[in-house]
């Protein structure tokens, strides 16, 4: 120690500030370094982000619970009419609809969780790039959901219909037409930004598809952890006022078994366009009379979820044409996007509802944010849907879409 002070003393002013600075260098990567093996070998980065998937430290969905086979389907899932056993319907009773936002950048395939939802809305959110808001009350089990992304202004209005939990990352804040963080505040929705959440309820895997990718696409969580937040906050079937979520809902018409469509044509293949010129975002949906549902692809891939390694096929899914604009509110490329998907101004629209291998022309009506949306025919009947997944896509007016 005394040689090391002789040889401090010895330098000049400048020398000996130098040489500070390299020992502060020095020592920083060494605590670096150490934190980050320590952190390495629990799975998380020293962000609080965690590793890769197939890492135990990463959370991730309980077990996955089947629904008993040998009990019988005798309650009705009332956001998209399918067939439950009683268990099921006593879990759900507990609980209001959770809608989850889902990205679907091409980084982002294949998605978690969305062949369990009961119905899924597709919108572009930016750029041609659809985005997705999974709606999820009556799985019987849980289920990994993401890449979790953030929130858009109209799906706040589809939102609005079922008093739903909402969790996403962040949203549209620019003042204006879509400022959809504002407008949650405004609307008092029951939020579940990760922002305000945060890890373990809502966690990163950099290694989801096997290989690296970029940030934005690796935000995850659960539909039971996303659930019990909820409950902590009060929000459970019922709100701190003890008011249920469906004491003003309106379930859609539901087919009874065995029920036919005999209206419409022949539809067996569809192809969606949202953007003509983003042709990585189109959808083909292939009718299967064996499970009666349509099978999705995206750009000629069948388009899986990556819990189950199952191709998403819901029994109906819609088209709806809306008017598309820019929300023109200062955001950089003015990227923000509105669709006329409410009253006043835009109360109804065209629609195609495409189930049991046929097509109904026919209209969406939706007279303000809070009323349900009801779909029609073209003699102004409310249509009744085959009961299963339900999948809606609302394109512009005049995009192409060919059956």
């Amino acid at each position: 120690m005394k040689k090391i002070a002789g040889f401090f003393g010895n330098l000049t002013k400048a020398q000996q500030v130098l040489v500070v600075i390299i020992m502060a260098v020095v020592l920083y990567c060494v605590s670096a370094g150490v934190s980050y093996s320590i952190f390495s070998a629990a799975g998380v980065s020293p962000s609080g982000s965690t590793g890769s998937q197939s890492n135990a430290a990463v959370p991730g969905a309980n077990g996955i619970v089947e629904e008993d086979p040998n009990l019988p389907r005798t309650e009705v899932c009332p956001l998209d009419g399918e067939m439950h056993t009683k268990p099921a319907k006593d879990q759900w009773e507990k609980r209001r609809p959770l809608a989850v936002m889902i990205e679907n950048h091409q980084e982002s395939r294949p998605q978690s969780g969305l062949s369990s939802a009961d119905v899924v809305y597709e919108a572009v959110a930016e750029g041609g790039i659809t985005r997705f808001m999974a709606v999820f009350l009556c799985n019987f089990g849980d289920a990994q959901v993401g890449p979790v992304r953030s929130a858009r202004t109209y799906f706040l209005d589809w939102l609005s219909e079922y008093d739903a939990l909402y969790a996403h990352v962040g949203g549209a804040n620019t003042p204006g037409p879509a400022n959809a963080l504002g407008q949650i505040i405004d609307y008092k929705i029951k939020d579940l930004n990760q922002f305000g959440i945060g890890y373990p309820t809502f966690w990163r895997d950099y290694q989801r598809l096997g290989r690296p990718v970029a940030t934005e696409h690796t935000m995850y969580s659960t539909i039971n952890k996303l659930w019990e937040i909820g409950e902590k906050k009060g929000w459970g079937a019922a709100d701190a006022l003890g008011l249920r979520w469906d004491k003003n809902f309106v379930p859609w018409k539901f087919l009874k078994a065995g029920e036919a469509v005999n209206a419409g044509a022949a539809a067996n293949k569809i192809d969606v366009n949202f953007w003509e010129s983003q042709k990585d975002y189109q959808v083909e949906w292939n009718y299967d009379s064996t499970c009666n549902c349509y099978k999705r692809k995206n750009v000629g891939a069948d388009h899986m979820d990556l819990n189950n390694k199952k191709q998403l096929s819901p029994s109906t899914v819609i088209v709806q044409y809306q008017k598309e604009s820019r929300a023109n509110d200062g955001y950089e490329g003015n990227a923000h996007m509105l669709y006329g998907n409410k009253g006043p101004q835009n109360p109804s629209g065209e629609a195609l509802i495409f189930m049991n291998g046929k097509v109904i022309k026919g209209t969406w009506n939706k007279a303000n944010r809070l009323a349900r949306e009801v779909f029609k025919d073209e003699s102004g009947k409310e249509i009744s849907f085959v009961p299963g997944q339900i999948w809606i896509q609302t394109v512009p007016q005049g995009s192409a879409v060919t059956y």
